[in-house]
């Protein structure tokens, strides 16, 4: 039976997604989730498991750290539009199954994407009620709509690069899911100005946050994890991920929809310290890690070593029986990590930027991939890029596309963002018929 349509979220903006752009402090989480913990830690066998796991995944991190420092902008896999959508090699594939990320370049034309990024700032110049974040100095807008948005969204080389992105997933042959036909979900723009320090994202991962281990099914999709075999975790099967709540809480940064990717689209010439994206290059070992860390918790605190590397020893960490900590994983907002959280992972010196992108170039990142904005854009012109992830047609997902469907006609915010009358009042806005391809108008 088909779901209701979704209600429309509270007006806001990318600021309010986050816990740390909406300045919150990190709250306990009810006392029901001792239990979940408790759960999850198991039986004797499979705590054992889980003590044995955790001592060689955090010696693995170990190793990946330094790695990652040495090599930067090398641990991503980088390929043209004709090496990812034209029979792709087996060694570009597996460097995009270790990697989780990977940069498409010449997607579209650099032509293309410098007109989409006129018709845009017109579009905005014409509409200068717009919203975005932040309010006084606006650096990611709240715009959906832009015929120029509709149009990058279904262009034909933008389908057929999510549809080969979108086959590194593998679903059973039996199940409901195309992997084949992608669906077109709306999402903002940004132009992030030189010299921007606003829009300061740190690391983090969308598609829910507590909802990875209190929803069974989303939980299922990392059992392997759980039972302490983090080696054998697949990030790449979809079938379950399909099904799994991402939204058990509802907020501004909640998603009702499955993104296998997230990605964007550069509509300038952009590179590292140009405001750019970071991701974390490792996801089978930064997925484990996330979610094995709120099993755990120090036996002394980092304060109590002159060595900070003595902390992070396995015999310094031992299994949580006692708090209902599940760290950077707060109700309604999106999965945040830090030093402080997460420190295994050094993000300080193991987020790398992406390598030099130009107009018409992609980047994508598996939806498990901690990423996070440059705090700084030290550049001389704007970064801007369209968001524009690859969504496989799935029940749930086709779900979705019925309600925002609805936005479309209304001109009013997609369902998964930040409500209100968006567009629905502005000149020159998109419709339906921008849409460039009939599978886009299709999805």
């Amino acid at each position: 039976m088909p779901s209701k349509p979704r209600a429309e979220k509270q007006e806001g903006s990318i600021g309010n997604s986050f816990a740390s752009l909406a300045g919150e402090k990190e709250t306990l989480l009810p006392e029901r989730y001792l239990d979940l913990k408790r759960e999850l830690i198991g039986d004797k066998a499979n705590q054992a498991s889980l003590i044995t796991a955790w001592a060689r995944l955090t010696s693995r991190l170990a190793e990946l750290s330094d790695g990652i420092e040495e090599k930067q902008q090398h641990t991503i896999p980088e390929a043209t539009y004709d090496e990812l959508v034209d029979n792709p090699l087996p060694e570009l594939i597996n460097r995009i199954r270790k990697c989780g990320s990977v940069v498409i370049h010449g997607t579209v034309s650099k032509d293309q994407a410098l007109k989409w990024l006129d018709d845009v700032r017109d579009y905005i110049n014409l509409n200068p009620q717009v919203k975005g974040f932040p309010e006084d100095d606006k650096q990611v807008y709240e715009i959906y709509w832009s015929k120029a948005q509709q149009e990058a969204r279904s262009h034909p080389r933008m389908m057929k690069t999510q549809a080969a992105l979108l086959s590194i997933f593998t679903a059973p042959p039996e199940s409901d899911i195309s992997l084949t036909t992608p669906l077109v979900y709306s999402d903002r723009l940004r132009i992030r100005s030189p010299g921007d320090a606003t829009f300061a994202l740190g690391p983090h991962i969308d598609g829910g946050s507590i909802e990875r281990w209190e929803d069974p099914t989303y939980r299922q999709v990392y059992e392997k994890i759980l039972a302490g075999k983090w080696e054998e975790f697949d990030a790449w099967e979809m079938d379950k991920r399909a099904n799994a709540v991402q939204d058990l809480y509802p907020g501004p940064g909640s998603t009702g929809l499955y993104r296998s990717w997230q990605g964007w689209t550069s509509l300038s010439e952009t590179g590292p310290a140009e405001g750019t994206l970071l991701v974390y290059p490792f996801i089978r070992e930064h997925t484990a890690y996330l979610l094995m860390r709120p099993l755990f918790k120090p036996k002394k605190p980092k304060s109590d070593f002159q060595d900070g590397k003595a902390f992070l020893t396995p015999d310094n960490w031992e299994l949580d029986f006692e708090t209902t900590n599940f760290p950077g994983s707060p109700h309604h907002r999106n999965q945040e990590l830090n030093d402080a959280t997460h420190p295994h992972l050094e993000l300080l010196r193991t987020m790398v930027c992406m390598p030099k992108v130009y107009p018409g170039d992609s980047v994508w990142w598996h939806s498990d991939v901690i990423h996070a904005v440059e705090s700084q854009h030290r550049g001389q012109n704007a970064a801007a890029v369209f968001y524009i992830p690859a969504v496989a047609l799935t029940p749930k997902n086709t779900e979705y596309i019925r309600d925002q469907r609805a936005t479309l006609l209304s001109g009013r915010p997609a369902p998964d963002f930040p409500g209100g009358i968006g567009e629905s009042e502005f000149k020159g806005r998109g419709t339906g018929d921008d849409l460039l391809t009939v599978e886009g108008k299709e999805g």
